[in-house]
C-alpha cells in the first residue's frame, strides 16, 4: 500500500517551527504511515506550481495564505492550518490560546508584587489584541489597571520603522510609573522595548520588568538583559495538526475547526527576575528560592540567607505573597518540572535530579498532590491533546 504523501510548509528560521515539527514527528512515530516532504522555505504559500508538482495527499502549513488555501481546494488536498490568523472557511486551524497567554503574563507579574502594569503591542494584529485583552482582564480581576501602547505593525521591520518605534516607546516609558511590569505581544516587540529603554537611559529590570511571548530561546538568551518569555506549546500544536490531518485522510471530520492550545508557562530570565515586594527579607528570600530551589533547598537554608527568624519569615511570606516559604520552594520546583516534562524527552529520574528531588517517588507524590495528576499523565496530556 502506498503511503500518503504529506507536504509540510514551514519557514525554519522560526524556532517554533522546529518544535511543531517535533510534535508531528511524535505523531508519526506511533503511526508510521506518511511519506513527508518539508518545504522549509515555505515556497508553497505563494507558488502554485509547487503544489502541482507532486500528487500531495495532505498539507500542514505554518504559513497559510489565501493562495495556498485556494490551491489546495482546487486540487482537493486536505489542509491543516497552524498560522495564528483568522480561520479560512472550511480549513481546520490550530493556534495558540492568546487570551490564556495574556492571563499567564499578568499572573507572572502579580506574583512578583508589581502594582503598575503596561502592555506594548500591535493594534492591527488579532493575536496581539487577544494577548492584550487577556493581560488587561487578568489585571482587572486582581483590582489593577494597565497602560497600553498599541501601534500598527507594517508587516516588515525596516531600520526606519525600528528607529521610529524607539522614539515612540522611549517617550511612553518616561511617562509610566516605576517600577512597572510590561508585557510585550511577542519577543520581537520586547526587544524593541529593551532597546528604547537603553537609549532613554532607563533600566531593565530595575525600573521596567519586561516579558515577551514565544520563547525564541537563542534570541531571548542573546538579549541584554536576557528576556523572560511565555513559552507556547508548539510541540502540542504540531502533534494535534498531524492528528487532525490523519482524521481528514480517513474521511473523518475534525472535532473542532478552530482549536486553541494553552501555553506551557513563563520561562524566567533576567528581564523579569526582580520582585516588587515591599519587604527586604521577603524579596531576598524569594530571589534565593528562585536561584536555588531546583538544586535542593530547605527552609532553614532560606532563613539563614535572609538573616531573619523562621517565624518572622513565615509571617511575612503569608502577608506579602499568601503562601509559606516551603510552598514557594515547591511551586518553583513544580514549574520547572512541568517545563521539562512538556519540552523534553528526559526520563523522570533526570527531571527529579534537575528539580531538586532526591527520589523519583517523592517528585511523583508532590506533583500529584499539587496538580491532581502524575508526571506521566501531565506529559501525555500536554504533548498529545489540546486543552
Amino acid at each position: 500500500m502506498t503511503r500518503p504523501k504529506i507536504l509540510l510548509v514551514f519557514l525554519m528560521r522560526f524556532e517554533e517551527a522546529a518544535r511543531m515539527l517535533q510534535g508531528i514527528v511524535q505523531h508519526e512515530r506511533s503511526h508510521r504511515q506518511w511519506a513527508t516532504f518539508l518545504d522549509d522555505e515555505a515556497r508553497a504559500m505563494s507558488d502554485p506550481d509547487f503544489l502541482r508538482g507532486e500528487k500531495w495527499s495532505g498539507v500542514i502549513s505554518r504559513h497559510t495564505t489565501p493562495a495556498l488555501v485556494k490551491g489546495c481546494a482546487k486540487l482537493g488536498i486536505p489542509l491543516v492550518d497552524l498560522n495564528d490568523t483568522p480561520p479560512f472557511p472550511g480549513v481546520p486551524k490550530i493556534r495558540p490560546n492568546n487570551h490564556a497567554i495574556g492571563h499567564l503574563g499578568a499572573e507572572h507579574f502579580l506574583e512578583r508584587g508589581f502594582r503598575h502594569f503596561a502592555f506594548c503591542g500591535f493594534g492591527n494584529e488579532g493575536w496581539s489584541c487577544e494577548r492584550r485583552d487577556g493581560f488587561v482582564e487578568a489585571l482587572r480581576l486582581a483590582g489593577q489597571g494597565c497602560d497600553v501602547l498599541d501601534v500598527e505593525y507594517p508587516g516588515i521591520i525596516t531600520p526606519d520603522w525600528n528607529a521610529s518605534q524607539s522614539r515612540i516607546i522611549g517617550s511612553w516609558l518616561r511617562r509610566l510609573p516605576r517600577p512597572c511590569a510590561i508585557m510585550a505581544c511577542v519577543d520581537v516587540r520586547a526587544f524593541q522595548v529593551i532597546a528604547a529603554a537603553q537609549q532613554a537611559g532607563l533600566k531593565v529590570p530595575e525600573e521596567f520588568a519586561l516579558l515577551g511571548v514565544n520563547n525564541d530561546v537563542v534570541r531571548c538568551e542573546l538579549s541584554d538583559p536576557p528576556l523572560s518569555s511565555v513559552a507556547l506549546n508548539a510541540h502540542q500544536s504540531g502533534y494535534h495538526a498531524a492528528e487532525v490531518l490523519d482524521h481528514l485522510l480517513r474521511g473523518r471530520a475534525p472535532e473542532a475547526m478552530d482549536v486553541r492550545i494553552d501555553p506551557v508557562g513563563v520561562v524566567t530570565r533576567l528581564s523579569t527576575d526582580i520582585l516588587a515586594v515591599g519587604d527586604r527579607n521577603v524579596s531576598t528570600a524569594l530571589n534565593y528560592i528562585r536561584e536555588h530551589a531546583c538544586k535542593g533547598l530547605s527552609v532553614e537554608e532560606v532563613v539563614t540567607h535572609t538573616a531573619a527568624s523562621r517565624s518572622q519569615l513565615e509571617k511575612k511570606f503569608r502577608r506579602f505573597i499568601g503562601r509559606s516559604p516551603q510552598a514557594e520552594i515547591r511551586r518553583v520546583q513544580l514549574a520547572r518540572a512541568k517545563e521539562l516534562l512538556t519540552e523534553t524527552d528526559l526520563p523522570l529520574k533526570s527531571i527529579a535530579g534537575l528539580t531538586g528531588f532526591e527520589h523519583i517517588e517523592y517528585l511523583s507524590v508532590v506533583f500529584k498532590r499539587m496538580t491532581g495528576e502524575s508526571p506521566g499523565q501531565y506529559r501525555k496530556r500536554t504533548r498529545t491533546k489540546p486543552h
